[in-house]
């Protein structure tokens, strides 16, 4: 449900526009994301806006997919670095699951360059009632090591793109300060078609 009542400052309006825009923006220039069907500014529950996409459904992702819905996921944190030179809290809930994501990707599914075919994923569940991890502390250090370039490759790849379509990301984020709702149509109309890159 859309809530109106909280009080929002011009300045957080702007940054709340830019740092949506910073999400569709990304996952509209990259291959394996799935084209946003409608962005908003209007808070709603605790997000201070939103972005929708129709996922297809897949039982299997490829490290490709993976990759570029961690970009999407930092494209707002993104926009901050370069539109406001400064980072704020509004990425945390996109933080959360961009970690999550990463972790994943190295402890369950193998998909990290230092841990190579590896998987602690525990499909019997009694790991998570052990208090041992199935590696070593110097497993441990990889693991937070390779989560952080996972994170910190996405992160570079979301500013790379949005520097090479500032003038597209400026003007999605002036339309949702004006509208605070843009369907794909608007959005299509700014940023282009995609052509299915």
């Amino acid at each position: 449900m859309e809530k109106r009542t909280k009080i929002i400052t011009p300045e957080e309006k702007k940054r709340i526009a830019f740092h949506e825009a910073g999400h569709v923006t990304t996952s509209w220039y990259l291959k394996h994301s799935q084209p946003v069907q409608k962005v908003t500014i209007i808070r709603r529950g605790k997000s201070l806006g939103a972005s929708w996409s129709l996922p297809e459904e897949h039982q299997i992702l490829t490290k490709s997919e993976f990759t570029d819905a961690l970009c999407s996921m930092l494209g707002g944190r993104a926009a901050d670095v370069i539109f406001f030179d400064e980072i704020s809290s509004n990425a945390v809930d996109d933080l959360e699951k961009a970690t999550k994501q990463a972790y994943s990707m190295v402890l369950n599914y193998g998909l990290s360059d230092a841990l190579r075919n590896l998987s602690y994923y525990d499909s019997t569940g009694k790991m998570s009632q052990s208090f041992n991890k199935p590696y070593s502390e110097k497993t441990a250090e990889k693991i937070d090591e390779e989560v952080q370039a996972i994170i910190d490759r996405a992160f570079e790849q979301s500013k790379e793109i949005l520097t090479s379509h500032r003038v597209q990301l400026e003007t999605l984020a002036t339309r949702l300060m004006e509208k605070e709702t843009l369907l794909k149509e608007e959005i299509s109309e700014i940023l282009g078609e995609r052509n299915n890159l």
